[in-house]
This record gives C-alpha cells, structure tokens and sequence, in this order.
C-alpha cells in the first residue's frame, strides 16, 4: 500500500528527511514517533503529493508520486497537524461542503456524512457550528471530512496533539476502529503512549533520520534478549527459589512480595520443563507468565542517546 525508497528532502545543506524507507501493507498502523521537527511531516507531506521529495521514490497503492499524483489524492486521506475550520458554517454543513468538492452528489452526499458524523460520535453537534466544538471534537470533526471519500489510506499528523486525556482516549478508540475496518494508517506523535496500543509498525526518527522502522514484536525482541518469569506458589517461596536455582537455564531469582521474579539465560526460549519441576517438588504454582515490555519501555531504551548533540 505505502512504500518509499531512499526517501530524501533537503533545504541547501540541511536534510529534512534522509534515505526514508517504508513497506506498509493493506490494514499495518504505522506509528510515526519522534520530537517536534524530526521530520514525520515532510514524510506524510511527500507520501500525500504535496511536496516533492530532493530524490527518492515513493508509491501509493502501486502509483508512483511523479507520474500519478491525482490518483493518489483520490486514494489518501490526510489530516494535518492544524487545520481551520470555516466558522460561519454548520458540522453538516461544513462536511457537506467537501463532500461537494469530493464530486460525491444528491442524497449520497447526506447519507455519507451522516455516516461520518456517526463514526466519529458527533451526531449530536451535527447542527452545531463550528467554531463551537472543542479541540477534541474539531480533531474528530477533520478526521470525518478526511473519510467523506472512503479513502484506503489515512495519513494523521499528530491527531491528539492539545487534547484533553479524555479525548486523547476517545481518538485512540477513534483509530482503532479504523484500524479494523482495514485502512491503512500512518499516524505520527511525540507522545509514545498515544500510539502504543494501537499501531503494529512503529517508526523512530529523529533529526531525518529513521533509526527504528519495525514491527512491534521485533522491537520488542531488540530490546529484550534475556527472558524474564513471574513464578509464584502457595507456599514457601524460599524452598521454591532453590528448586529453580538448580536450573542451568536460570541466571538469577529476584523474591517479590507475591511471586518471584526469574531471569533466564540469554538465548534461553524453551523453559517448559521449569512448572514440572516445581509440581513435582511439592510446589502449587499460583502465577506463571512471561514478563511483558510495553511499547514505552523499549522507545526510551531504543532512544537512549538520541537527541543529544554530539
């Protein structure tokens, strides 16, 4: 759906972007992270055929950003960082509007902002005007007019930035529910947890440069190379503690007020046999699981460093 090679704009000698490289299927969320002028725009911009790229190549959908860029805008729907909304005009009317500029005609117009204004849960401001919304409803209300063409790519510049908590929540909820009717999204932040649960590609760049660009999972796994177990029994957790101090497989036994926490090995991945040997100690396990690490965890570890002049 998305892809870039060698993706690159310059301003004389500055690079805005260098040597970007995407390959986004149909229905991948693309977590676009990093600080403020990192260079996540100029990538949404070229990708969008608004800017043109100093060189490289970027295609949509199989269209090439050089030979085909109107077949791509019909395709993309991008929603900017800020964008205004036109005061004097309803909800509905100002979606009607751009439905109008969409060539989208008669009653399908009405049908498809109603259908808009229901996704986005603004129903009940649809004859309100617009400078009355919220920051938080007028994000949702950009987000609306960008789907009035039932666009197969959504580009999102920084969709929660000076929202509220509640409605960070609500925009979060907002994409998942796109994510599921299978568009495929980038949606850029500075604010990690606004994208953690909700992307399965994240990207990190900072100062035009991507230095992350996979999935969660293999992020994850950059991150973690020693296994880590929460164990706990109904019992004596000292005596359960030697029982798993006699495994090879073991690097070191932390005791927590509940459970103890077990480090394996690095390279370690089958660690089966540790709940038999338990059982057949005399052990009841009450906890067995594998220690999780959550997308902000492995963003600060994969960054460290970053950002700093050198």
């Amino acid at each position: 759906m998305i892809e870039t090679h060698d993706l690159t704009k310059k301003y004389g000698d500055f690079f805005a972007i260098k040597g970007i490289e995407l390959d986004l299927k149909q229905g991948d969320v693309f977590g676009f992270i990093g600080p403020n002028g990192a260079g996540k725009t100029t990538t949404m911009r070229i990708i969008a055929t608004l800017l043109n790229p100093t060189w490289g190549e970027a295609y949509v959908c199989g269209h090439s950003i050089y030979t085909n860029p109107k077949e791509i805008r019909r395709l993309v729907g991008y929603m900017p960082d800020f964008f205004g909304v036109y005061d004097d005009m309803k909800v509905i009317e100002y979606l009607e509007f751009f439905a109008a500029a969409y060539r989208i005609r008669g009653a399908q117009r009405r049908q498809v902002c109603d259908e808009m204004l229901n996704l986005v849960d603004l129903d009940f401001k649809r004859d309100a005007f617009a400078n009355t919304l919220s920051r938080g409803q007028t994000q949702r209300l950009g987000l609306a007019r960008v789907l009035l063409h039932d666009p197969q790519v959504l580009l999102l510049d920084e969709p929660a930035s000076g929202l509220d908590p509640r409605a960070r929540i609500e925009m979060r909820n907002l994409l998942k529910r796109l994510r599921d009717m299978g568009k495929t999204i980038i949606v850029s932040s500075h604010i990690l947890p606004e994208l953690a649960d909700v992307c399965n590609k994240i990207g990190i760049i900072d100062r035009g440069v991507m230095s992350v660009n996979a999935s969660v999972e293999e992020v994850m796994k950059q991150v973690r190379q020693k296994t880590v177990l929460h164990i706990g029994v109904d019992g004596d957790q000292e005596a359960a503690a030697q029982v798993l101090e006699g495994s090879e497989m073991v690097e070191s036994i932390e005791p927590r007020p509940t459970y103890l926490m077990v480090t394996l090995k690095e390279g370690t991945s089958d660690y089966s046999d540790l709940p038999t040997w338990l059982i057949q100690a005399g052990h009841k396990l009450t906890l067995f699981r594998e220690e999780e690490i959550n997308l902000e965890s492995a963003f600060m570890a994969l960054t460290k460093g970053m950002g700093k002049k050198t």
